[in-house]
């Protein structure tokens, strides 16, 4: 078993943002990666709203630079997946990885949620070359154009709106009648830049010959007709899940599964903080989950450092009194 101070789960900007400040602070900092280093802005091809690049930079480059400023304080990157994490106990937890096991006083859970896929060909190809997940990350670059957004929730209806800033947008629903608020509805229905197709699914997202989207495959549910229809992006809004399936049982969420925080990133466990999509179902940018992932940190320090004569020392980690030396 491997002995750390703060053991934080994911590496998007909120883990990575935390993995600096914990870093920084002088307690030893493993960051456990996940499948995808950087989580899912690490398949945005284009990011223009995180502050300070007034130039754009890609989603890649952005999470590796955030890497490189927290491995100059300490920071550990392990490129693993945890399969399990035990609670129960208290701190220390133990965390388990596909190869090895943590004892961590602190955990710093950051894995993010997913947007669900709809799961036809196309979809996952041409990620960042005309589908997305995120109208404000994506919709500047459709200026002008013509998207398709996929969805019959608030989600969908309110990025409908915001898209409808660059481009004109058709709202495609599986049924009828949409689930989104009357008051988003009536919005929707007034803009005149927002046209609906009903009782119709996505079957494929289809692309040119220079690999970017140019149509989807519509099926009728209703008739079974089918028919091509031209569009130079997909947006597909039908839901996010949060990863918290390692937490289940052990931890307070809401009925969605999104982990429950105070003001300052703290769960109902003592010992374990959370930022980001994890417990953030409403803005999911890139820059709101670096901001909690610092606060997260924050509060992880002070808990530390208000327990610093309790703590088993780790070798390699300055004390208090070496620190400030």
């Amino acid at each position: 078993m491997r002995r750390v101070r703060v053991l934080i789960i994911g590496s998007g900007p909120a883990g990575l943002s935390a993995a600096l400040y914990t870093a920084r602070a002088q307690f030893s900092t493993v960051v456990i990666t996940g499948p995808q280093f950087g989580g899912q802005i690490a398949t945005t091809h284009e990011v223009d709203n995180f502050p300070g690049f007034p130039e754009g930079i890609t989603g890649p480059e952005l999470v590796e630079r955030m890497k490189q400023q927290a491995e100059r304080f300490g920071a550990e990157f392990v490129y693993d997946v945890v399969t399990d994490v035990d609670l129960s106990t208290g701190s220390p937890f133990t965390v388990t990885t596909a190869s090895e096991t943590f004892v961590a006083d602190v955990i710093i859970a950051t894995n993010g949620a997913d947007p669900r896929k709809l799961g036809v060909p196309g979809e996952r190809e041409y990620v960042g070359r005309g589908v997305s997940y995120c109208a404000t990350c994506d919709g500047f670059f459709f200026r002008g154009k013509k998207v398709v957004v996929v969805g019959g929730g608030d989600s969908a209806l309110q990025e409908a709106l915001f898209l409808t800033k660059f481009a004109d947008v058709t709202v495609i629903h599986r049924r009828d009648t949409f689930r989104a608020s009357t008051a988003l509805q009536t919005r929707a229905r007034a803009n005149p830049k927002i046209s609906y197709i009903m009782d119709s699914v996505v079957e494929a997202i289809n692309a040119n010959e220079h690999g970017v989207v140019k149509s989807v495959t519509l099926r009728n549910v209703k008739t079974g007709e089918v028919t091509e229809y031209p569009t130079d992006g997909v947006f597909i809004f039908i839901g996010y899940d949060p990863n918290g399936g390692l937490f289940k049982g052990q931890i307070a969420t809401d009925a969605d599964g999104y982990v429950l925080v105070d003001q300052l990133m703290r769960t109902n466990v003592d010992g374990v903080f959370a930022a980001g999509e994890i417990r953030d179902r409403i803005w999911r940018q890139a820059a709101t989950a670096a901001g909690e992932g610092v606060a997260a940190a924050l509060s992880a320090t002070h808990w530390l450092e208000e327990r610093a004569g309790e703590l088993e020392p780790i070798e390699g980690e300055l004390s208090e009194q070496t620190a400030g030396d």
